[in-house]
């Protein structure tokens, strides 16, 4: 729809052209202003102008008036009119205004798929898994009253009056120990020699340990009594036969495994892992182990990357290194796409000439979820969907990426993985040499977290990987805070 000038703007030429518009093709209406050799195209917030004699091709926002200034294209009309996507992008991501970390996290979640695929696997293989299965108990665990200590089986009834002073007498009818099984029945004045985790024999109600005795074979005296039941073990103590022990979606630590273990389970079904894919862009990245070319730094992204992925029990897929070029990113993303669940990128989304991943989800005709996140590092973030799949293409910088793949991506893995160890974890910490500077958005400080206190962990720069060396949290200095003072208090992320 042609959008007619407001009061005071120049007046409708009879030429016009025509510019796709995101991903439709739409006339945009040209005026002339007489007092400037100039031509002016209006699209909703969008003004764009050229100066003839200068040659090129002014892009603004602000409505139907030219007041801020946006983008400059070298060329002649002919030229401009060749970069349409360049003037549709523009105007697409100019009314996509930057969003609350929030309201980021809220988008992403709820454009993830929760993964519902199982597989069953060996007990052993399942550390770190999501149980996709109730796990109800198929036998009493003890299967059956045990021993907890070394020492005799006996009747509490016998052992009435006993003490040092007054030691009781039995005769020591048998001995079993654990794995074997005593067939013989306690009965009045009678013990059997027990060692911990043996069966005990019917006809006993108690266990009293040997330190208490004399250590006899054939008669024991007994130097203290016992009550009924007194270090005595039921079948089922732990649980069950046919209670439930583990519901589905918890994940398994070693305890868990145990207790499975302990069932006699072999196999169990899981959700399967989570998978990404991801890709590190920019024509300067050089893989380790060749020279470097001049102009060129060896790209740590894509392994930093990998390894917190690994970490989190999440697989990757593939992993590549990957120039400026947008149809070979493209390429990359066509080709693996089906085998991943997320699709994970670093650099490629400021304005700059050759931040390419804008051009990449226009290419795959990826639906643009938001652009630009109020905080820092890493604001440019791009996030998408392509066949179904979020992608979320992060800030080239190492600290930017880092910060947001805690920040942004790990709370999406979260819900994808049925996991609640992947939700961020905040403290409250007192700020020991605090932060000098005015933060106009929320900032994250990489940080070390110890007993309540925290301190900057070197520098800051987005572009500066080293110092997040023993860093275990993220300090947040809010948005609009002037300085923090040393002792005060704030809030740390934990990594």
């Amino acid at each position: 729809m042609t959008r007619q000038p407001a009061a005071g703007s120049p007046a409708p030429a009879r030429r016009c052209i025509c510019a796709r518009a995101t991903r439709e093709t739409a006339r945009l209406s040209v005026f002339e202003k007489e007092s400037e050799n100039c031509l002016y195209v209006w699209h909703a917030r969008i003004c764009m102008r050229h100066h003839e004699n200068a040659g090129v091709w002014s892009v603004f926002s602000g409505g139907s008036c030219p007041f801020k200034f946006v983008q400059v294209w070298g060329g002649t009309p002919a030229a401009f009119a060749r970069n349409e996507d360049t003037l549709a992008e523009t105007m697409e991501n100019d009314r996509m205004e930057s969003i609350l970390l929030s309201q980021a996290v809220d988008i992403l979640r709820s454009n993830c798929l929760k993964i519902n695929e199982t597989e069953t696997i060996p007990v052993d293989e399942a550390p770190g898994r999501v149980l996709a299965q109730e796990i109800y108990a198929p036998i009493d665990q003890p299967p059956f009253p045990r021993s907890p200590l070394d020492g005799y089986a006996l009747r509490s009834a016998d052992t009435e009056g006993a003490s040092r002073e007054t030691p009781v007498s039995l005769r020591v009818i048998d001995e079993v120990f654990a794995g074997g099984f005593c067939e013989s029945r306690v009965t009045d004045g009678c013990a059997v020699r027990i060692m911990t985790g043996a069966p005990i024999p019917e006809g006993a109600d108690c266990i009293i340990m040997q330190e208490d005795t004399d250590y006899g074979m054939e008669t024991v005296r007994v130097l203290r009594s016992l009550r009924p039941w007194q270090n005595y073990c039921f079948a089922g103590e732990d649980y069950k036969k046919g209670s439930l022990i583990m519901r589905a979606g918890m994940r398994l630590g070693a305890a868990e495994i145990g207790v499975i273990a302990g069932m006699g389970i072999e196999r169990i079904r899981v959700f399967r892992k989570l998978r990404a894919l991801v890709m590190s862009t920019g024509s300067e990245l050089a893989c380790r182990g060749r020279a470097l070319k001049p102009g060129q730094i060896y790209d740590s992204n894509l392994h930093m990357l990998n390894a917190q992925l690994r970490m989190w029990d999440i697989e990757v897929t593939a992993g590549t290194l990957m120039d400026d070029e947008p149809e070979r990113a493209c390429a990359f993303i066509r080709e693996n796409a089906d085998r991943a669940d997320i699709i994970l990128t670093t650099g490629g989304v400021s304005v700059g000439k050759k931040d390419i991943m804008h051009d990449v989800l226009d290419i795959l005709g990826a639906e643009k979820l938001f652009w630009k996140v109020r905080l820092k590092p890493g604001m440019p973030t791009l996030c998408g969907k392509y066949n179904g799949k979020l992608l979320i293409a992060l800030s080239g910088n190492p600290y930017g990426a880092v910060a947001n793949l805690h920040l942004l991506v790990r709370p999406v893995l979260a819900v994808m993985s049925g996991r609640s160890d992947l939700e961020l974890r905040t403290e409250t910490a007192v700020y020991e040499n605090g932060y000098p500077k005015r933060s106009p958005v929320t900032r994250y400080v990489r940080g070390v977290y110890k007993n309540g206190r925290v301190s900057s962990s070197g520098s800051n720069d987005s572009g500066v990987l080293s110092s997040m060396i023993g860093c275990n949290c993220m300090i947040v200095i809010p948005a609009g805070t002037e300085k923090i003072e040393p002792g005060e208090t704030v809030e740390v992320v934990l990594l």
